[in-house]
Formats: C-alpha cells, sequence, structure tokens
C-alpha cells in the first residue's frame, strides 16, 4: 500500500460555515474501491445508492453543551473552558484558557448565553495533562447546569466558534441519545426521520453505536512521521443487541456501512479486542479505544464508509486512506476541491464502497 497522505491545500472559501439548508441536500461524492471510480449524487440519493439488506451504523452519542465563556472574579479577565466529563468523585474535568496565569483555586463566574452571571465554578486543581479540575458552587446535576451555561462546542474553524441559536439542533443528529460528546459525529448529520424512514423502506437496516467524541479527535499530527503520533482515547459502546444486528447482516451477505469514523472506531475497537475474522460472530464490548487506523490497516468489521472531508494532517484522514486507499482518495479530495464541495464538520460527505 503507499505511503500515507496527510498533507493538502484547501481554499479557505470551502470550509463550511453553515450546514445545507436541508440535511439531505448536502453533497454526496461516491468512491468504489473495485472499479476505482469516483461519482457524484447527494445524500438524499442514498436509497437508490444502498441495497436491501444493508446495514447503516451510527454512532448515537449526544453533544453536551461544553462550551463554557465566563469572567474571573479577581481579575475581571474573560475566561474560557471546555467542559470534558466528570470524575468519580463528581469534579470537572475541562481545558481552558485566559490571559496571565490561573490560580489554585480560583473562581470563576459563568455566563449564560446572554452574558448573564449565571453560576460561580472553582478551578481547583492544575492536572499534568493541561487539564484542570473545576467544582462548581450550584448543587444541581451537571446535565441541567450545561444547559443554562454552556454552548455548543463548536470547532473553530466554524465562525471562530461562536455558536448560533441554530446550531443546538444543525450540531446534533437526529439520532442523538446518550449524552458525552464535545464534537459531533458530523457524518450522522446528514441524515433526517424522512431519509431513515426511505431507507427502511428500501430494506436497509440501522444499528447504533456510541462513542463519545472527544476534543482529541480534532488533534492534528505534528510529528514527521504518522506512526510516531500518540493518539487519544474516546469511551466507546458496542451493545449486545447491536452485536446481533450486525452478525444478522453478515450472515444475509449484507453490508455494513459505518457512517463516520467514530462508529468506525468503535467497530474496529470490539473486532480487534475479540480477534474476529471472517466469519465469525461479534459480541458486545465497550471500554476505552485508542485504536489508531492508517495504512496498511486491514478492515474487520467495516464493508463501506459514510464520512465527510476532512482536516490535513489528522488521524481521521488517515482512517478514510486506510479504507478506500491512499491513491484513490487522494483523487477524491483534489476532485472535491475542483468540484467545490464543502469541507469538514458542515460539510459536503463521501460515501465508500
Amino acid at each position: 500500500m503507499e505511503k500515507a497522505w496527510i498533507d493538502y491545500e484547501l481554499p479557505q472559501e470551502l470550509i463550511a460555515q453553515e450546514p445545507a439548508q436541508k440535511r439531505v441536500d448536502a453533497r454526496l461524492m461516491v468512491i468504489d474501491r473495485q472499479r476505482e471510480s469516483i461519482e457524484h449524487f447527494y445524500v438524499r440519493d442514498l436509497p437508490e445508492l444502498l441495497s436491501t439488506g444493508d446495514r447503516l451504523v451510527f454512532n448515537d452519542t449526544k453533544v453536551i453543551p461544553a462550551q463554557l465563556r465566563g469572567i474571573r472574579v479577581g481579575t475581571g479577565g474573560r475566561w474560557q473552558g471546555l467542559f470534558l466529563g466528570e470524575t468519580a468523585e463528581g469534579d470537572w474535568r475541562l481545558v481552558c484558557k485566559t490571559r496571565g496565569r490561573l490560580n489554585e483555586p480560583e473562581p470563576v463566574m459563568l455566563l449564560d448565553r446572554d452574558g448573564r452571571e449565571t453560576a460561580k465554578l472553582w478551578l481547583v486543581e492544575r492536572t499534568g495533562n493541561g487539564q484542570w479540575l473545576a467544582r462548581p458552587d450550584e448543587k444541581v446535576p451537571t446535565e441541567e447546569l450545561l444547559a443554562k451555561v454552556g454552548q455548543v462546542p463548536l470547532p473553530p474553524y466554524i465562525r471562530g466558534g461562536r455558536m448560533v441559536d441554530d446550531d443546538v439542533l444543525r450540531y446534533q443528529t437526529v439520532f442523538a441519545r446518550h449524552p458525552g460528546a464535545v464534537a459531533a459525529p458530523t457524518a450522522g448529520l446528514h441524515f433526517t426521520t424522512d431519509l431513515l424512514k426511505a431507507l427502511a423502506q428500501t430494506g436497509v437496516r440501522t444499528s447504533a453505536v456510541t462513542l463519545h467524541v472527544g476534543m482529541g479527535t480534532f488533534r492534528p499530527i505534528a510529528v514527521d512521521d504518522p506512526a510516531e503520533h500518540d493518539m487519544h482515547s474516546e469511551w466507546g459502546d458496542l451493545s449486545q443487541p447491536a452485536a446481533e444486528e450486525l452478525n444478522i447482516t453478515r450472515a444475509e451477505g449484507g453490508r455494513i456501512i459505518s457512517v463516520g469514523t467514530t462508529s468506525t472506531r468503535v467497530l474496529e475497537s470490539a473486532a480487534i479486542a475479540q480477534d474476529i475474522t471472517a466469519g465469525q460472530s461479534i459480541e458486545s464490548w465497550q471500554g476505552e479505544t485508542s485504536l489508531y487506523i492508517r495504512p496498511p490497516y486491514e478492515y474487520r468489521l467495516v464493508d463501506a464508509l459514510l464520512t465527510n472531508f476532512h482536516f490535513p494532517r489528522t488521524t481521521l484522514l488517515l482512517l478514510v486512506q486506510a479504507f478506500g486507499g491512499t491513491g484513490l482518495i487522494r483523487e477524491a479530495y483534489e476532485r472535491a476541491i475542483v468540484e467545490e464541495y464543502r469541507f469538514y464538520s458542515y460539510g459536503d460527505a463521501m460515501l465508500i464502497v
């Protein structure tokens, strides 16, 4: 297999700042590995492009309003934070930035979306991985407090990370169920309930896995040799009912179509943990995964992949190359730029079969 390709130049105007007005109107590049062909469709064409017996596997994680803004009580300086999760003791894990050095402990007054002071947060302890432990004054469930003070955690390449009210719905999949992600599984953003009904009518079935997308998903590869990149870890879950659905599809000759790189990591992590090969059944799996998929990785469960166009120098781009082949994916990206496809989280998609 060819050496991995991680760099490309993208015109700034092709970075999507808004999603398609209708989710299903996003463009869809279809890449056939066997024929080495590239064709152009729309997401709404999926019922005609997929076959009876195929199974789409979605990531049903739910994006939490993890972006925090506040004022340092002691200095009046602006403060920004990103909620990452909770410890067993109920402390918040977060990363943050401000001008000047933060003290331990230090209070921050959190602001709601309208800039009103809403709740106090104590920065308790700086940890060794660039994160902080923090403790809110209010004794309410974290999900309830984040709903009051948190904002949609848009990546910085979308309007500088500044959300608008429409992002609350647009940066969330219609099948989101389990809160915990600080970034959307963006390939799933293209689906609507009507499209899912249309797919079901053609005999295309669906299953769900869960992977709580963390901030590490966007971390660029900063080393010359991609193999030396320190891969981030995320929590994933493949339930027993979903595993049984996958086994039925494989036994009946249908394709497992992973929707997004996050669903792919769950499926392949489960397959590796159980050393699944052709013809073997998969069982339930859950846990942290730091699986780093890059050429020449050999896929075990995934037969087709639907994904957005990814940032250069990222593990997401390498995962796609490992599936589609470096040369073919490079050609697809070059053609997408010429054809003015829209890139990244709110952009268009590709289906690799």
